[in-house]
């Protein structure tokens, strides 16, 4: 698999990752072991989870199938923290909370250090130079290689990378920004990618197969196997169920009728090519599914055809989200 730098780092990582959301919950540690062996095996390096994910089921699931199956340098391991589940409050992005966080999910894992640490989230009520403080020190103690960020805004992102740029002796450079985005999902390009672009962050996409809907598995009935035939991820998924998205929908299943391909490997070729992006995450509930994903390292899609979805995905603009002169 090809490798890509994160960012404006000389960490190298592959251009797919394996994101572990559904681990030790809809995946169990069969299914997970021969994902992370397939995804290894295929020349996949980036494995992205998080300490909320299964109230840390999946880091401890990643750390057990570490200890034998898949040596530990080969992966760039990334996990988030500032997430919690408080009747009160979502995130946390404390300084005490942080680092406290951080040590939990090493000792999950069963490693002295995660290669890449993300802030799950922007806290409000939180100095953000505290926030930031917990990622500097992260990495001068040797429990983070690099550090990130997750699910910020544009002026989030930008005043923090732009923090971190400006005492560079002290401070460590933001080396990505892992946000929700595919051909369903674009408010990304408004503001997030650009200030991605402008500061050197590497763009990790969330759900890029729009919550599964892109497979075209939705079209005309809801699997009762799929997440959206599911209690609990139901909801996760009919944001994507509407009119607007059908029609996306139908432009890659077409497009992929025309390339003998399938709209998965449409879907994700198109956002994986992006400008910006590093790594689309997958988040594979089967080995199946997985394989089916890794395929497309072979496809690179036909200027026209990216062109055309392009045009039938294109997010609405207004001023000011792009420069005014153009508007």
């Amino acid at each position: 698999m090809e490798q890509r730098h994160l960012g404006r780092t000389g960490l190298r990582v592959s251009r797919l990752g394996l994101g572990t959301l559904n681990w030790a919950r809809d995946t169990g540690e069969q299914d997970a072991a021969e994902q992370l062996k397939m995804f290894w095996e295929a020349g996949g390096t980036l494995v992205d989870t998080a300490d909320i994910y299964a109230d840390g089921g999946a880091e401890y699931l990643l750390g057990r199938l570490l200890e034998g199956l898949v040596p530990r340098s080969d992966l760039v391991v990334a996990t988030k923290a500032g997430s919690v589940l408080e009747p009160d409050r979502r995130v946390d992005g404390s300084r005490r909370h942080l680092l406290a966080a951080l040590d939990a999910s090493l000792e999950r894992l069963g490693t002295d250090y995660v290669d890449l640490w993300q802030l799950h989230a922007f806290d409000p009520h939180t100095p953000l130079e505290e926030t930031l403080q917990a990622l500097d020190v992260a990495v001068t103690s040797g429990r983070a290689r690099y550090v990130g960020l997750s699910n910020f805004s544009g002026w989030q992102l930008a005043k923090a990378a732009t923090w971190q740029l400006a005492a560079p002796d002290v401070r460590n450079r933001l080396a990505s920004t892992q946000m929700e985005y595919s051909l369903l999902q674009r408010g990304v390009e408004r503001e997030v990618l650009p200030a991605a672009l402008d500061l050197g962050l590497g763009l990790l996409p969330s759900s890029p197969l729009g919550r599964g809907v892109l497979t075209g598995k939705y079209r005309h009935a809801t699997p009762a196997d799929s997440r959206g035939g599911s209690e609990h991820l139901a909801p996760f998924v009919a944001p994507y169920l509407d009119e607007d998205a059908g029609r996306v929908v139908d432009a890659v299943a077409t497009a992929a009728d025309g390339l003998a391909v399938t709209p998965l490997q449409v879907a994700l070729s198109w956002l994986r090519d992006r400008p910006g992006v590093t790594a689309p995450l997958l988040g594979a509930r089967t080995a199946q599914q997985l394989r089916a994903a890794l395929s497309v390292e072979a496809l690179s899609l036909p200027d026209e055809i990216r062109r055309a979805l392009d045009d039938v995905s294109a997010p609405v603009h207004h001023y000011p989200d792009h420069d005014w002169s153009t508007l």
